[in-house]
């Protein structure tokens, strides 16, 4: 099943529309700048379009996006389309940057970074974040593939939803943009694009915001 097909097949059953909903809707419910810029970054990181990630590191830096939270995107996209398109790039942002400072162009940090995550139960902190994020009760270790493979559970715990989604440069609401974008971006992935439609929703994103990101993916990347 060609994964845009998936994704609107997800909005069909677990989305209802509410056609009066629709109709009033208005400018807040609309993706701006900023989150139109994550997702089109991460789902050409997720792709390895490296190419076209040029252009649009130079508008999501023109639209006011800040390199901290660029840099923060790009690396937990490792987490979800692995090290190597991570890190490819994290180095094609770097030349971005470097040419934008030899023109003279002057950049927006951001927020600092935070490297270490010095707390005594990563796991715990993980499964915290993630009852957040699913508004659901997460037993410890997690069901079926966590008493099967506990290396992972911890990993997904104590790594992703602790060290990475810990760190404040990104929100909660950005963060699941980033992971949306990737997961409808690549083949395979529906039943964790599923997962992350509904913590998106639980972070504030709405309907239209995710069919409006869905016809971003078809645009940049393709319509499968």
């Amino acid at each position: 099943m060609h994964q845009h097909k998936f994704a609107k097949w997800i909005l069909f059953f677990v989305l209802p529309l509410n056609v009066n909903s629709m109709n009033a809707q208005n400018k807040t419910d609309s993706l701006n700048a900023q989150q139109q810029g994550l997702v089109i970054i991460s789902a050409l990181t997720a792709t390895g379009d490296l190419d076209n990630l040029k252009i649009q590191l130079n508008t999501v830096l023109d639209a006011g996006v800040t390199i901290n939270e660029i840099k923060e995107a790009l690396t937990q996209l490792y987490a979800y389309c692995g090290f190597p398109r991570s890190l490819n790039a994290i180095n094609t942002f770097k030349t971005i940057l470097d040419e934008r400072k030899a023109k003279g162009i002057t950049d927006s940090t951001g927020k600092e970074i935070t490297v270490e995550n010095n707390v005594t139960d990563k796991y715990e902190q993980g499964r915290k974040v993630l009852e957040v994020l699913t508004k659901t009760k997460q037993p410890r270790p997690a069901p079926g593939f966590g008493e099967f493979a506990p290396r992972i559970d911890a990993f997904l715990k104590e790594h992703l939803f602790a060290d990475i989604f810990f760190v404040d440069v990104l929100t909660f609401q950005q963060r699941e943009w980033v992971t949306i974008a990737a997961l409808a971006s690549m083949p395979g992935t529906e039943g964790q694009l599923q997962a992350h439609i509904g913590m998106g929703m639980n972070t504030g994103i709405s309907e239209n915001q995710l069919r409006q990101a869905f016809d971003l993916i078809e645009k940049h990347i393709s319509k499968p």
